[in-house]
């Protein structure tokens, strides 16, 4: 005779499967054979019964379902839609007793059931005895001492039907100035609440705003990148004297940023004669327009300077009706984004193009921040 094993776990849920009263339970269970293995991607056999009272009680109902394992020897079955060998699963009356659900399974397919399991069902079935309030008859007795105490307690089938068929005008004096000074304290708080509420400021590319030209923005419009209104140098080199690498490698959208502070720090580390250099001439730019200062400005990374150049009309057109400069025509501009130890990118803002340069070459810079 072959080893009983009790399932080693099964979870009993209560599913829905129509939008009215549930006639099926969903049910799963591991499935294990004698060697304790697990029975994956295999059809097993099924039976199901439903005992009334205890776990040796009778079966009120009884059904065979032959449902496949998954890869974790998971089966998932509905209870009420298999096979039936006997009972009504839609007739078991959940309220009058206690009742547990029994398994018993063949790893094979067939019905020579070698694995059995039976667990108690607590409080799931309550939802298929729901299906009860559909025939609640009788009055209703109101126990509620806020409500028997209130005048809504007074108020009849013949009051209801008055307020009904009301008609006409109502006449009279009716004293609403509460609810008028009421309407007055909302509309006064509303006031404030819109005063208090922050001001959001959308941004296009080309306005002059930020501290100079806005040359993108992100998908809300509240941030992005903005280019000064002209270069800050004509030609200037990009290190500081000495050669090393920087690891300053970031070339997306606001990239630059930490390129900026990378190689002012490397550059610092392994050798800086003194002399200025591009990175150091736009962490040490500060920009006043009106009544503040920007000074957060950093050497483009290749990504932002390509993105200058391919709105440089824009930003041009901007730029000169705010007492700024165009960009050069032909000679290259420096990037943050490091090639190697001795090299690093420009571009060539006649055609777009962009290449690796020698560091002691002078480029024009123009320098951009964040916002």
């Amino acid at each position: 005779m072959k080893k009983v094993i009790t399932l080693l776990a099964a979870v009993l849920l209560s599913a829905i499967i129509w939008a009215q009263t549930p006639e099926k339970m969903s049910y799963q269970a591991v499935v294990r054979n004698s060697e304790n293995n697990l029975v994956i991607n295999t059809q097993v056999g099924m039976q199901i019964s439903i005992l009334e009272s205890s776990i040796y009680g009778a079966s009120v109902y009884v059904e065979t379902q032959t449902p496949t394992t998954n890869a974790n020897g998971l089966v998932s079955i509905e209870i009420g839609g298999g096979i039936v060998v006997n009972g009504s699963f839609s007739t078991i009356d959940w309220s009058n007793d206690t009742y547990f659900i029994k398994t018993e399974t063949d790893p094979t397919g067939g019905n020579n059931y070698s694995i059995t399991g039976v667990s108690q069902l607590l409080s799931v079935p309550y939802a298929l005895h729901a299906k009860t309030a559909e025939a609640v008859t009788g009055g209703i007795t109101e126990t509620d001492p806020v409500y028997s105490s209130s005048e809504a307690a007074n108020i009849t089938a013949t009051d209801i039907t008055n307020l009904g068929n009301l008609s006409g005008t109502n006449t009279g004096d009716q004293d609403i100035s509460g609810i008028a000074t009421n309407e007055q304290a909302i509309q006064d708080t509303a006031s404030q609440i819109r005063a208090d509420m922050p001001t959001v400021t959308s941004y296009s590319v080309g306005d002059f705003a930020q501290g100079g030209i806005v040359f993108w923005v992100d998908e809300t419009g509240q941030h992005g990148l903005v280019a000064a209104k002209e270069d800050q140098s004509t030609g200037v080199r990009w290190y500081a004297g000495s050669y090393g690498k920087t690891q300053a490698k970031g070339d997306g959208p606001f990239a630059g940023e930490a390129n900026t502070s990378i190689i002012i720090a490397v550059q610092a580390a392994i050798g800086d004669d003194g002399g200025t250099y591009a990175a150091r001439i736009c962490n040490e730019l500060q920009i006043t327009v009106g009544d503040k200062t920007y000074g957060d400005w950093y050497l483009p990374s290749k990504e932002e300077l390509n993105l200058m150049y391919q709105n440089k009309a824009t930003i041009d057109a901007t730029a000169g009706v705010n007492g700024g400069s165009s960009f050069a025509i032909g000679p290259y501009y420096w990037c943050s984004s490091e090639w190697d130890v001795d090299g690093a990118w420009i571009q060539n803002f006649y055609n777009g193009s962009q290449t690796m340069t020698m560091k002691y070459y002078t480029a024009r810079v123009r320098a951009v921040r964040a916002f």
